[in-house]
């Protein structure tokens, strides 16, 4: 999952809400040197994260991306996700998307000094251009896959993911809502996070 779905899955917790913010920030054991409900974040990041790459809607939705980003595909399905719960925000969260992530941003702001330097370095960006919110657009979704092929290891292959999502666009909605539930399942049983839906939807699904 890609950074607005880590946030919306941290649960009311301040503290976990920014460990699972700079969760791909902090390797190895460096999380120790964190208060203990950073920590926590970290770990529920980490948790999130190898959840997400095993599930065989993701991998179903990583394999139409395999020609161009390899075993980078599920990176680019962490964005495309992103894009569905931004575009759906109010199936899926009772806080008006724009309370959410003002609320993400004072949160952030006001913990800057515990972030790690690269986290401070693109925030004021982040910030700025309402980044969160962009995911909804296909613009946004564009955006953020140029910034992380100008950033990272990710290929620089913008265009070739854009026409995969138009494609198959149904189909990969289809796989995120498939995968939801199970996710939110995931964090509740493991990590005693509790996530509000709408009339609670998610608690009744698969039963």
């Amino acid at each position: 999952m890609n950074f607005l779905a880590h946030l919306y899955l941290s649960g009311d917790s301040e503290k976990i809400k920014i460990g699972n913010f700079i969760g791909d920030y902090v390797k190895g054991k460096k999380y120790q040197n964190y208060p203990k409900e950073i920590q926590k974040g970290i770990l529920l990041h980490r948790s999130i994260d190898a959840f997400t790459d095993k599930h065989p809607m993701v991998l179903k939705s990583a394999n139409r991306l395999k020609k161009g980003y390899q075993r980078y595909g599920g990176v680019v399905v962490d964005i495309f996700y992103d894009h569905f719960l931004a575009k759906y925000w109010d199936q899926f969260h009772p806080i008006a998307m724009s309370k959410f992530v003002n609320n993400t941003h004072e949160i952030l702001i006001r913990n800057y000094l515990k972030l790690p330097k690269e986290v401070k370095f693109f925030l004021p960006f982040l910030i700025k251009s309402r980044r969160l919110e962009s995911y909804a657009d296909l613009e946004g979704v564009s955006t953020a896959l140029d910034i992380m092929a100008r950033r990272t290891s990710l290929p620089d292959q913008s265009g070739f993911a854009m026409q995969i999502l138009a494609d198959y666009y149904q189909e990969f909605e289809a796989e995120f809502r498939s995968f939801m539930p199970d996710i939110l399942g995931h964090i509740s049983q493991n990590h005693n996070i509790s996530v509000t839906t709408p009339n609670d939807w998610h608690l009744n699904e698969g039963r």
